[in-house]
């Protein structure tokens, strides 16, 4: 199923506001460190850059990006960073390595309204049931059935909704897109 990435862009520049849902790029299977250090590898660097261009073009760039402290997680934004510049604001949150959906939510609950497209970069499973949690009904179902599947690495859900992040509920904003990282290719 591909994208249209260009309608997808259209389609959300007319939300006030936008979410963008993000599972961190390729890792490393192990580390010695446990499963926090775990770095990306060569796979996932060239992901997160090929992703953050392809937001980048799309005029998806957060004004803010809530990131696991997890390594990987780190390391994917630091790569994508080097294509957004210093436009976003970044908060990394440990909450969003260990804290379940809950960390996720508070992410939104604690956005200022000012803020138009909020990135939360985080892991499986929590990337995919939370997405679940917040698509509405009236989403695209083929989009909704690939939660279900779990998202791959650097792959991103993108949702839009006309009120600020601190009054999304669950099942209330449109699910507009999966995309991952081979969309932009």
């Amino acid at each position: 199923m591909g994208v249209n990435l260009k309608k997808l862009a259209k389609k959300a520049r007319h939300y006030d506001h936008v979410l963008l849902v993000m599972r961190h790029a390729k890792p490393e299977a192990s580390s010695e460190g446990g499963d926090q250090a775990r770095e990306l590898t060569d796979k996932g660097r060239k992901q997160a850059k090929k992703v953050a261009k392809g937001l980048d073009e799309m005029g998806l760039v957060p004004d803010r990006i809530a990131c696991s402290g997890a390594t990987r997680a780190r390391q994917t934004l630091e790569k994508m960073l080097k294509v957004f510049g210093d436009k976003p604001k970044v908060d990394y949150r440990q909450s969003l390595y260990d804290g379940g959906l809950q960390g996720l939510f508070d992410e939104l609950a604690h956005t200022s309204e000012k803020t138009r497209v909020l990135m939360v970069l985080g892991h499986e499973p929590t990337v995919s049931m939370a997405s679940q949690w917040l698509a509405s009904e009236s989403s695209d179902s083929d989009s909704f059935d690939l939660l279900n599947l779990g998202l791959s690495p650097a792959a991103v859900v993108v949702f839009g909704l006309d009120k600020p992040f601190d009054a999304w509920q669950t099942h209330d904003a449109e699910l507009l897109a999966v995309i991952n990282p081979k969309c932009f290719e």
